[in-house]
């Protein structure tokens, strides 16, 4: 009787054991730390400063500290005493688009700007004081702050955040510059206190998000893995060389390119998902191996289908499903208008009709599925990359299913 061949036989029957792929570039690096003072000085102070920072949530990025509540009398001017903070938030934005942000929020709150500059009473004051470790210069916008080391009202909230962290052009720590204070203006409000805005809580430990080529998987599932602390599991796919080759010859490279795929997802699922609760409670993948067979029926042709398909039926029993299966639909046009943004040679020459035959073939798969939950999100009319809102409503979505 002939020996019955594992998974892992079966790739090196293929020549695929040894497939190497380099290192994807790590999505979680796109995120920056930055610091923000925040003052108010008119009204009901400790509201406006906590609606700002509801606000920077809403529309900048993830709250991560929140300073105590300190009260200081108004500096450069004659006026009323000012409640000051500092947060530090996460961010995928650049430092000019926050600070967009930050003026707007500042307007919505009833700011009013002096047309010659001065200092004035105001609703609320919001600072980049730091932007990473970067120093940034432009006719708007300044980074590190020019003046935070000689205001205390600033100093002192910040310390409470972060006060090792080292000014990137001065080298000094914050806590050092605090300290050179002798007798700071400035005194605590011990009832007080700012809260951070929470996520909304997503209870699955294995979280699938799919869509077609182009819907933004990848840019979800990393912001989720990034806010929730989650595994982040990513295709790897940019490296694989028979890509290219394919979309320029799909009938000769389809089944190498299937095959390929195949065994590469099959060896990351198993070494990451299986293993993944010894690490994290949450772990997020911007694809599920179920794709293999969707990308399969669309790209090969019947003799080599039926083997594929016997190659991933082995692999399939073995691996674990995910909680939750989000798939991401976009129309075909907002796909290639995607596709073509990002600017990968080798994908700009995808039709429509391929496009349009592999959501097919995930709505099919969707449509006969009786054991994964499944939640189709129509995202053509989002964008979560650009506006947080959006992204937030995605969450709200993804935690409610």
């Amino acid at each position: 009787m002939p020996k019955k061949l594992v998974p892992q036989e079966l790739l090196f029957i293929f020549g695929l054991s040894n497939l190497v792929f380099s290192k994807q570039q790590n999505a979680l690096s796109k995120y920056t730390k930055v610091f923000i003072s925040l003052g108010s000085n008119l009204g009901d102070r400790w509201h406006h400063l906590q609606e700002a920072i509801d606000q920077i949530y809403q529309k900048i990025g993830l709250i991560t500290q929140v300073s105590q509540v300190y009260e200081t009398p108004a500096w450069g001017f004659e006026g009323s005493p000012f409640l000051n903070a500092c947060i530090e938030i996460e961010t995928i934005f650049s430092a000019e688009r926050c600070l967009k942000e930050l003026l707007e929020i500042e307007l919505e709150l009833g700011r009013t700007r002096l047309p010659n500059g001065e200092y004035s009473n105001r609703s609320i004051d919001l600072d980049i004081l730091f932007y990473g470790h970067e120093s940034h210069q432009s006719q708007s916008l300044i980074v590190p702050h020019p003046k935070l080391t000689e205001r205390d009202f600033v100093l002192a909230p910040l310390k409470d955040i972060a006060p090792k962290f080292s000014h990137p052009k001065l080298g000094n720590r914050i806590i050092e510059y605090f300290n050179k204070f002798t007798s700071p203006s400035i005194k605590i409000v011990d009832d007080l206190k700012l809260k951070i805005p929470q996520l909304p809580i997503i209870q699955y430990q294995y979280l699938a998000i799919e869509g077609n080529i182009g819907a933004g998987k990848t840019s979800l599932a990393s912001c989720i893995a990034h806010d929730y602390n989650a595994k982040f599991i990513p295709e790897r796919f940019k490296d694989n060389p028979f890509l290219p080759k394919f979309y320029k010859d799909q009938s000769r490279y389809a089944f190498p390119l299937e095959m390929s795929f195949l065994a590469d997802r099959h060896q990351q699922l198993l070494d990451d998902i299986s293993q993944f609760e010894l690490f994290s409670e949450f772990a997020v993948a911007d694809y599920d191996f179920y794709k293999s067979l969707i990308f399969a029926q669309v790209t090969l042709g019947e003799d080599e289908y039926r083997l594929y398909k016997k190659v991933f039926d082995i692999m399939y029993k073995e691996l674990p499903k995910p909680d939750a299966y989000i798939y991401l639909y976009q129309n075909t046009e907002r796909l290639l208008s995607n596709i073509k943004k990002r600017g990968r040679g080798y994908e700009q020459e995808i039709q429509p009709e391929y496009l349009e035959n592999l959501n097919k073939g995930y709505l099919n798969f969707i449509k006969n599925q009786q054991f994964l939950k499944v939640k189709i999100i129509d995202i053509s009319e989002l964008d979560f990359v650009e506006n947080r809102k959006d992204y937030l409503h995605l969450l709200e979505e993804i935690a409610g299913f």
